[in-house]
């Protein structure tokens, strides 16, 4: 186990009524009785990334709910290496789906990450590069103007000056890092814009709105469109509901709890008043997080209900598509590839959606699903995790890429764009450097009759 500092904590404790001095405030602190819902049984600890790693016991769930109920219990303080333990959690969420009794640990990790926020002063250089991401991270156009700058320097062949070591001293470790997770883009599509409306093809089965996101509308467009295009073919009528606001799911998955909500809200009203059948997604972290809004917002008297009503309406992709009749008003295509399909946490712990993508790529004729060994194992993505924890993300990166190389894939899909940023560059430091899909890629090449090369010749991060 590791050792817990014994020093002298760094933020002042606070009394509760029965005069125990706690590590948190009174503002949802860790729940007690979900704290005591854990046995210590073990279970969780193959399934958590970080305790694959490094065989730590504070760095597995029960280690962290351990931590969690002496800090609750004034036992120890909000110190640095306490947080240390917590922020090295993934909130990846499998021990969840591990735990026999029926731990909610991912409940704890969102109560514990606010605290950290308010109560633990992280160094200057730490909070600036932070801050730094969240002032961009979240707003779509500074996300969209992001975009257009790194495909104009890749177009100058200003990536490659970058990478040179005579100037990588010169570049903040932030924008190198930023720079090897950015996919190559051109100009042109991250201009491209998804339209606000799109009829069915053949007769209305139903109306959907469509999130188009913050990162995901400024480095995958064309998956947008992509997700547009086929949620039509199978007769869904398509709003895009314009200056959309991000849903919140950075934020609240780094415990930046107020603005979180505050973008929880906004989202609501915008989509609230829209004569749908449901809200669909393309992204797991996204899809997560407002799939959860009811429960973020439970205690807002005048949102509660509404948040409640939004939650219910939130689909991912693939759930609404493998819903929907499988025939189409155009055949599907032959799409002859061999395809690994890795399971993106918030898709499969968070929303429990494993079947519905699998079944849905089994209707193209003629592709094939590879064996992924630890398909549900995080990559190492986690929000901004593999931009604040560039080495553990580096080495969940790089096992989960020698997984693919091992799987004889041509290429690999998931239903998160960090995932796919993520994993391509893990796939490029290995030197096998297959292409990067998301799903619905798959399905709109077999509904067009795309042929497998056009997907294969994608311009990958070089």
């Amino acid at each position: 186990m590791t050792a817990v500092s014994s020093g002298p904590p760094r933020v002042l404790g606070h009394t509760r009524p029965d005069a125990v001095t706690t590590a948190f405030d009174d503002h949802h602190p860790p729940d007690p009785a979900l704290i005591a819902d854990c046995v210590h049984c073990g279970f969780c600890l193959p399934a958590c990334p970080t305790y694959l790693l490094w065989g730590e016991e504070m760095d597995s769930p029960r280690g962290r709910i351990l931590l969690m109920d002496l800090a609750a219990r004034g036992e120890i303080g909000m110190d640095r290496e306490v947080v240390r333990h917590w922020d090295a959690c993934l909130g990846c969420m499998a021990c969840v789906d591990a735990c026999p009794s029926g731990v909610q640990y991912n409940r704890l990790v969102e109560q514990v990450r606010p605290q950290i926020e308010r109560h633990f002063t992280r160094p200057w250089h730490v909070r600036a590069s932070r801050a730094a991401l969240f002032a961009v991270l979240p707003n779509p156009r500074r996300m969209r103007s992001l975009a257009s700058a790194v495909a104009v320097t890749q177009a100058l062949g200003l990536r490659r000056a970058l990478r040179m070591k005579p100037l990588q001293r010169l570049v903040p470790k932030t924008v190198r890092r930023l720079d090897d997770m950015a996919p190559s883009l051109r100009l042109a599509d991250v201009r491209s814009r998804t339209p606000h409306h799109l009829r069915p093809r053949g007769q209305r089965i139903m109306r959907v709105a469509m999130l188009t996101g913050c990162v995901q509308d400024a480095f995958f467009t064309h998956v947008n469109r992509a997700t547009a295009r086929v949620l039509a073919a199978h007769g869904c009528e398509v709003l895009v509901p314009p200056l959309q606001s991000c849903c919140g799911a950075l934020e609240i998955h780094a415990g930046r709890e107020e603005p979180a909500l505050r973008r929880m809200r906004n989202l609501i009203a915008q989509m609230e008043t829209l004569d749908i059948d449901h809200i669909v997604v393309n992204s797991a972290g996204c899809g997560s997080a407002m799939k959860g809004y009811g429960a973020f917002l439970a205690d807002d008297p005048f949102w509660a209900a509404r948040a409640a009503a939004f939650s219910a309406r939130v689909r991912d992709v693939m759930e609404v598509i493998a819903e929907l009749d499988v025939q189409l008003p155009a055949r599907l295509h032959s799409l002859p590839v061999r395809v690994a399909y890795h399971d993106a946490c918030h898709l499969a712990h968070a929303q429990g959606v494993r079947l519905q993508p699998r079944a849905v790529l089994g209707r193209i004729p003629d592709l094939e699903l590879a064996d992924l060994k630890e398909s549900d194992v995080c990559c190492g993505s986690a929000g901004i995790y593999n931009l604040v924890a560039p080495q553990a993300a580096d080495d969940l990166g790089d096992r989960k890429a020698a997984n693919v190389a091992a799987s004889g894939a041509e290429l690999l899909t998931a239903g998160n764009g960090g995932c796919l940023l993520q994993i391509q560059a893990a796939l490029r430091r290995a030197g096998h450097p297959l292409p990067v899909v998301h799903p619905v890629e798959l399905l709109d090449a077999s509904i067009r009759g795309l042929p497998v090369a056009q997907l294969q010749a994608r311009p990958r991060n070089r």
